[in-house]
């Protein structure tokens, strides 16, 4: 795994990106367009102290060119539980299944519960290794002020940056932010660069599209939801992996095997001693359940329970 370091870089002129080493659960990144006399942000943070610190560093651009738009890449809350220090002047723009998401997904509340609740030993653990770093109280969620389908493009003073939903794949309603002028491409959890993907949606398939439909962009940089900063290799790395995944699922479909089964049935080769391998259960389920109507519907306790569970089988964890 590539070594970065914690906090703002320029990636290109105007442009920085705001890293949180390691980039395992919830430790993401965001992004800053400046434009003239504006800037443009980025995704928010999963609590409010780290969203406060990514804000107190990127001062020494918005004091002079202050953030007036926003992008929520989806709906994790790592992505958007700091939207409440945004604000009123600053407009929110996610796609809809993402504002719908946001709506009708976990809240910090249960996150919070998670990691305190009364679990078995090794899911309590676990939940702690995912969540227990960060702080879920007084944060008061704030959804997007507008909503866009497909691309919309957004004038930063005078710089085109290009919002394209690109979902469903992470989630329903993944969204990039492409830089054209400066070949930046900001991914959102569409990358995990040097982890793990984790699949909530239905469909890996479509996540291999999302993949091909950005690296069509050309960009020169690309900033991942998660990782260090890359380039198109590395939407290739990811792409490769997911193929592999899609292809174990493919295969386990046609044998008749359960969803469970094809978990312990899949090969991942080289992939498997990547960081956070266990998410593997969580994509195979999810692609299961988009595939087969009557698998079963499990709670996210549950899948947590099931990658906890594979964690210790395969690594010892």
């Amino acid at each position: 795994m590539v070594e970065y370091t914690r906090g703002l870089h320029r990636v290109a002129e105007d442009v920085w990106a705001w890293l949180l080493p390691d980039g395992g659960w919830g430790w993401s990144n965001a992004g800053l367009v400046r434009g003239k006399g504006e800037s443009f942000l980025i995704d928010t943070l999963f609590d409010l102290e780290l969203t406060g610190e990514m804000l107190g560093a990127m001062a020494s651009v918005t004091e002079e060119h202050p953030i007036r738009a926003a992008l929520n890449t989806h709906a994790n809350g790592d992505h958007c539980f700091g939207n409440q220090l945004l604000g009123p002047e600053v407009t929110i723009h996610a796609t809809a299944d993402t504002e719908h998401e946001m709506r009708h997904g976990t809240t910090p509340e249960r996150l919070a519960g998670l990691v305190a609740g009364d679990h078995e030993p090794l899911l309590s653990e676990f939940f702690r290794h995912c969540f227990g770093a960060f702080a879920f109280d007084g944060i008061i969620l704030r959804g997007p002020d507008t909503t866009f389908d497909e691309v919309r493009t957004v004038d930063v003073g005078g710089r085109p940056v290009e919002l394209r939903r690109l979902g469903p794949a992470h989630t329903h309603g993944d969204a990039v932010a492409f830089v054209p002028d400066r070949g930046v491409l900001f991914t959102g959890d569409l990358l995990f660069n040097g982890g793990t993907p984790i699949m909530w949606a239905d469909s890996i398939s479509s996540w291999i599209t999302a993949c091909d439909r950005m690296i069509e962009l050309g960009p020169e940089v690309v900033v991942p939801g998660h990782g260090a900063v890359t380039d198109v290799d590395g939407i290739v790395t990811m792409r490769d992996y997911l193929a592999v995944v899609r292809d174990g699922v493919d295969a386990s479909l046609a044998a008749g095997r359960s969803w469970r089964e094809a978990v312990e049935h899949l090969d991942l080769g080289p992939y498997a001693c990547w960081p956070q391998a266990e998410r593997v259960v969580v994509t195979v389920y999810n692609a299961y359940r988009g595939a087969r109507l009557e698998t079963p519907v499990s709670q996210a306790t549950e899948l947590f329970a099931e990658m906890a569970r594979w964690r210790q089988r395969h690594q010892g964890k």
